[in-house]
């Protein structure tokens, strides 16, 4: 993975810094870019894309710490196909070879995760498993990063994790938070986090 680029504003802490810090990052700002260049519906960069990011920064970490995958979403009730989501990785590939791309249709994943149908993007952001996940990325009109957070970014900046309202108040969906937290062992790679077991 590419060094960070240097920010002034090294603490951090708003919404504001968290878009000057995607801006300034020429490798994030190319990953928007192919995406944007595919036209999908309602499509944004998700998870571990930001927030490694920002926990990165607010660690004082000088290289970046490196991605199990790139989360692409995007919302079409229309083609629900799991083949035409390994047809984008395909051509996401093309454009940044050597990248790990994972392109879901959040039309269809509420069936992976026996929820309701989710409406939107947005939507299906606020049912993952924690809230400092819960965050995406795209380039707006004008060539800059929009911020999607529909729980918000306190969390993240905070460097706190917890589980989502909706996966704290659903069973199965809290269990395999603790899954995820187990596997994904985050305070190796970030000491500074405060972790809610639920």
């Amino acid at each position: 993975m590419t060094p960070m680029a240097p920010l002034t504003d090294d603490r951090l802490s708003s919404e504001r810094g968290i878009l000057a810090l995607v801006a300034a990052d020429a490798w994030m700002m190319a990953a928007l870019t192919a995406v944007a260049g595919l036209g999908l519906p309602d499509a944004w960069i998700g998870a571990g894309f930001l927030r490694g990011a920002v926990w990165d920064r607010l660690h004082g970490t000088a290289a970046r710490t490196p991605l199990d995958d790139i989360d692409v979403i995007y919302f079409d009730p229309e083609t629900l196909d799991p083949a035409a989501e390994a047809a984008l990785e395909r051509r996401l590939d093309d454009l940044l070879p050597g990248l790990p791309w994972s392109v879901k249709n959040q039309a269809r994943m509420h069936l992976r995760n026996g929820d309701a149908p989710y409406g939107s993007s947005a939507d299906a952001l606020a049912h993952w498993l924690e809230t400092p996940t819960a965050v995406a990325l795209r380039l707006n009109d004008g060539g800059g990063p929009e911020l999607l957070a529909p729980l918000g970014t306190e969390d993240l900046l905070g460097l706190v994790v917890r589980p989502t309202p909706h996966a704290r108040t659903h069973k199965h969906r809290l269990a395999a938070y603790r899954a995820r937290l187990e596997s994904k062992d985050w305070p190796a790679k970030w000491p500074k986090l405060k972790v809610d077991w639920g």
